[in-house]
């Protein structure tokens, strides 16, 4: 069975993700840690084992706006 979608509560890594991936979904079913979900592709499980290895380059203030869109969007009551 092929795992069609990728999910992470960290918070750092989600930001970095969104930025080159579209965000499919905040659950919050669990108050306490939300996942954010994104569909899995090769290109993203790539991105996410740069992440874990420090290899990548983020432009400060493109980071900050896409966290403060993620934090509205774990914060909205959608």
């Amino acid at each position: 069975m092929r795992i069609t979608h990728f999910s992470t509560a960290d918070l750092a890594l989600a930001t970095t993700v969104s930025i080159w991936f579209p965000l499919q979904q905040v659950d919050k079913k669990n108050p306490r840690r939300a996942l954010f979900t994104f569909e899995r592709s090769k290109e993203l499980d790539e991105l996410v084992d740069k992440y874990w290895k420090r290899e990548l380059q983020v432009e400060p203030r493109q980071y900050f706006d896409q966290l403060k869109s993620l934090k509205a969007r774990l914060y909205s009551n959608e």
